[in-house]
């Protein structure tokens, strides 16, 4: 199979394509602002632009005072972590798809998410929402958090333990398949004996949303996004490495195990904190990289990796804006959404593969 031809394979991009590299990219940048602007703009109320904008420059709105209390303090939160959870769930698939040379990986693909559903459903079915360690009570909101990023990490700190038994990209990757099953078969016991209030509250976290990160948990979130981005943008040399195979990396004074460790790290971090703080969202790690892969032709990571985060965070502003409805008092759940635009590219992708091969 070709570099052209296979979606994680290796080229040599001539000049000609570096340019077009990065001139899609400087207007995936432009579309990223203006889906971040738009989304300011536009939402369940019905606010006029001309209000907005002064509300963003800093001058208040005398007869309506809520718009900029809207704005500031729902709309802009809003923006921000749909932004940065695309851009974060679409680079933890990067990460995946070329460590395994696997077109169909993605961040739940190695349990990590169910790790963070079965932290969730634990504090919401079994300790009824509230947890109380000593002179310490947590609850609500932030009880999500700290049990979806605990479950998170217990998963990756297991599947780091099996690397370092198993040091085989095929069967860690059936390890993680197994850990989602057993996550999901807890889960599944645990709603079995649950209250119904208990099921729907675990039901509707599940859906994922942009809209419960407020603005004095937001820095908490950007940390740990930026983080996993700063990360994952340092592996850029490795993983156009590891695209020629583990041999020639080797070769190339790459740490196989190494390098293996940290993006486990990596990948765990960005679905870890993107899970706990929006729920799990379905198809964009494993969908927009194959967008990134198709608007480039190219699998060069230099060009391709910034490229998957901007078209990730496109794609999340997207179904943002599609998720409020004007003149609704509700905001549709994101995986209604993600599907919808995900699921065609994923079958595309196996369909281009089955033609490829007959």
């Amino acid at each position: 199979m070709t570099a052209q031809t296979s979606p994680i394979a290796p080229e040599v991009s001539p000049s000609f394509r570096e340019r077009s590299g990065v001139c899609l990219l400087v207007a995936l940048a432009v579309l990223v602002a203006l889906l971040f602007l738009a989304s300011l703009y536009w939402g369940s109320v019905r606010i006029p632009a001309r209000a907005v904008t002064a509300v963003l420059l800093g001058e208040g709105v005398e007869d309506h005072p809520s718009w900029s209390f809207i704005v500031w303090q729902s709309r802009l939160p809003q923006a921000v972590t749909a932004l940065l959870s695309g851009a974060s769930l679409a680079g933890a698939g990067l990460l995946l798809q070329t460590a395994f040379r696997n077109a169909l990986a993605g961040p739940s693909i190695l349990g990590i998410d169910s790790g963070a559903n079965l932290g969730v459903a634990l504090v919401m079915l079994v300790a009824g929402g509230v947890v109380t360690t000593g002179d310490v009570t947590l609850g609500g909101f932030a009880l999500v958090i700290v049990a979806a990023l605990l479950g998170a990490m217990a998963v990756m700190l297991l599947l780091l333990f099996l690397n370092s038994l198993l040091r085989n990209d095929v069967m860690l990757l059936i390890a993680g398949i197994m850990v989602g099953y057993i996550a999901s078969s807890l889960i599944s016991l645990l709603n079995y004996s649950a209250t119904e209030e208990g099921v729907h509250s675990l039901v509707m976290w599940g859906m994922g949303s942009f809209a419960g990160v407020s603005v004095a948990r937001l820095p908490y979130f950007v940390a740990i996004s930026l983080l996993g981005l700063t990360m994952a943008v340092l592996l850029i040399k490795p993983l156009n490495a590891l695209l020629l195979g583990d041999h020639y990396a080797r070769n190339l004074g790459v740490r196989i195990t190494r390098t293996r460790t940290i993006l486990l790290c990596t990948t765990g971090l960005l679905t870890a904190g993107s899970v706990a703080f929006c729920g799990p969202i379905s198809f964009v790690g494993l969908a927009v990289p194959h967008i990134a892969r198709m608007l480039l032709g190219s699998a060069n990571h230099r060009t391709l990796l910034p490229a998957t985060l901007l078209c990730g965070a496109a794609l999340t502003l997207v179904c943002n804006l599609i998720c409020t409805v004007p003149g609704e008092s509700s905001v549709l759940p994101v995986n209604v959404v993600t599907p919808i635009l995900g699921a065609p590219v994923v079958l595309y992708v196996i369909l281009r593969r089955h033609e490829l091969r007959t």
